[in-house]
């Protein structure tokens, strides 16, 4: 498990990688919460391409953090989920932080 932010305007985007369990989760739990603490954004974006499994306790992170940006106004949002993890997220009820990919011809737009 890894996770890389980044920092871009008020958009903070945590990169997550491997799996997502208990111990896993806390150690996410840490790496982000000490930089939105530092620097609150507007919005939180989770990366989720490489998560290779993810079980309740990886709900338990994005919801959590989720409540702590609603404190200031900010946001979460999940991109590119690996296919375990967007099961995962829809079963949970997360399915509608998924922000969809566009196409080529959406971008041109």
């Amino acid at each position: 498990m890894s996770v890389d932010i980044m920092h871009e305007n008020r958009t903070m985007t945590a990169v997550v990688t491997g799996e997502i369990d208990h111990h896993a989760a806390a150690d996410i739990r840490m790496a982000i919460d000490g930089e939105l603490g530092r620097t609150m954004p507007e919005l939180l974006t989770f990366d989720m391409s490489g998560v290779t499994f993810m079980d309740s306790s990886g709900v338990g992170l994005i919801l959590g953090r989720a409540r702590e940006l609603r404190q200031w106004g900010g946001k979460v949002r999940i991109t590119r989920p690996s296919g375990r993890a967007e099961i995962i997220l829809k079963m949970s009820g997360l399915g509608a932080l998924i922000v969809p990919e566009r196409t080529g011809k959406e971008k041109k737009k």
